[in-house]
């Protein structure tokens, strides 16, 4: 028999192991919690949850005017010029970046950003001369998707950029950022393998291409081209861009460490994505150098490459060309006309969205306006040559601005550009400047 200063005894003794225990799975708990909340996570699957806005940008960079520049490189200059597409892309990397970071610090675009922080002259002068460009960018983009549907079914191509404008309207008011996320990576993924599909073709001197992707060489007559391949790479949509689509997310909102680990792997979407767009660029040169420089073939227009791509290399290499140019201006198109809404809707201080009267006016002012220049111009390049000019005068404007606004502690707080940022940034910025006022000289002249 139990007495009762021993039932006491077990009593307490069994509540003392049942607290202990309790405490210790409870501390056990908060542990694990914390140790789930707070442990890098820098595998795979986790990386994979933050790609997708630079691929956005990406189609900028392999947009039907920098196909024209890069086939016209290769052709007549083989090998020699594709340090140009190592060097643009660096500069890319640079200011898509940095357009980025100021879109996940703030959780403001640059157009909200300078509504937000400047003088409204200043702001409203700077924003709407942007959307003229994101006007011109447009033009440039709807008219290389409909050149591709002429060269694959001999469309007219104002109907094929009738046809266009309807598709990219419907793809931007039907689906998501997500969605179109995805669309622009299949894309991108089509136009990537065209030119794979294009190289397996021909034969390369890979010993003569890795030397020139490295060592800068401007052969006599190039100047023109080099200018306008490493002058409008950098396109000023695009920074509005992605500052807009990274700034969707609201990374910001979520904390200081937070916003840090989401830096870290923007960098890693916006390297791999500019990766990409160097490599499709260098897959152009390299295929125009192969196929017509080899011949001693000069092509000046991306028709005639398609023409003579098929007696050099067949009829499937042909319809594969014209099929990579149609999906290229199509997706430029779609980005085109987002980035003409998010500026639109920053001017209001409002961030992007389809369903906002703001940002489908300003997609609907960005696309017919495009459309309006494309039927009423009668030469269909002097229009892509004017509106490669207009762009050469306000991309400064829009790279300055960038720089001021991720400068500014005021804006950015502790996430503000270093002294070594700067430095590269106003580098990048000057260099560019410098470019696309010789290419406007250019095409004065």
């Amino acid at each position: 028999m139990v007495s009762k200063s021993d039932q006491v005894y077990l009593f307490t003794s069994s509540n003392s192991i049942g607290f202990r225990y309790n405490v210790s799975m409870r501390l056990f708990s908060d542990l694990k919690n914390a140790f789930q909340k707070h442990r890098p996570k820098f595998g795979a699957l986790e990386i994979l949850k933050y790609i997708g806005p630079g691929f956005l940008v990406t189609v900028g960079f392999i947009d039907p005017g920098n196909w024209a520049s890069n086939v016209s490189a290769g052709s007549s200059y083989g090998y020699t010029l594709l340090w140009m597409v190592t060097f643009s892309t660096l500069m890319l990397i640079v200011l898509q970046h940095n357009a980025a970071h100021l879109g996940i610090s703030t959780g403001l675009c640059l157009s909200e950003a300078a509504t937000r922080y400047m003088k409204p002259w200043v702001s409203r002068s700077l924003l709407f001369s942007a959307v003229s460009a994101s006007i011109s960018t447009a033009l440039a983009e709807i008219l290389g998707a409909a050149i591709g549907l002429n060269l694959l079914f001999h469309l007219p191509v104002q109907l094929g950029t009738l046809l266009i404008f309807v598709f990219v309207l419907w793809m931007l008011y039907a689906n998501t950022y997500r969605k179109l996320e995805k669309w622009i990576i299949a894309f991108v993924s089509i136009i990537g393998l065209s030119f794979f599909f294009e190289l397996s073709l021909v034969h390369l001197d890979w010993a003569k291409a890795l030397t020139s992707w490295m060592l800068p060489q401007i052969p006599t007559g190039s100047i023109p081209i080099v200018m306008s391949v490493l002058g409008a790479v950098v396109m000023p949509h695009n920074l509005f861009l992605h500052s807009e689509i990274i700034q969707s997310r609201q990374w910001n909102l979520e904390g200081g460490d937070v916003v840090q680990k989401k830096l870290k792997y923007e960098f890693i979407d916006t390297l791999a994505s500019m990766l990409v767009g160097w490599a499709i660029n260098s897959a152009m040169i390299l295929m125009a150098a192969a196929t017509f420089h080899q011949s001693s073939l000069a092509v000046n227009s991306l028709d005639q490459a398609q023409a003579m791509l098929r007696p050099l290399l067949g009829s499937a290499a042909a319809v594969v060309f014209g099929l990579a140019l149609f999906f290229s201006g199509l997706s430029s198109s779609i980005t085109a006309g987002m980035a003409g809404g998010s500026i639109f809707a920053g001017i209001f201080s409002e961030p992007y969205n389809i369903h906002d009267p703001h940002s489908r006016t300003g997609v609907l002012i960005t696309f017919i306006g495009a459309v309006a220049i494309i039927f009423l111009i009668r030469d269909v390049f002097r229009g892509l040559i004017i509106s490669q000019m207009f762009l050469s005068i306000q991309l400064p404007w829009t790279i300055f601005l960038q720089i001021a606004m991720t400068s500014s502690k005021k804006v950015m707080g502790e996430n503000a550009n270093t002294f070594r940022e700067n430095i590269v940034l106003w580098a990048v910025a000057i260099t560019v400047t410098f470019l696309n006022i010789l290419l406007l000289l250019s095409f004065l002249h």
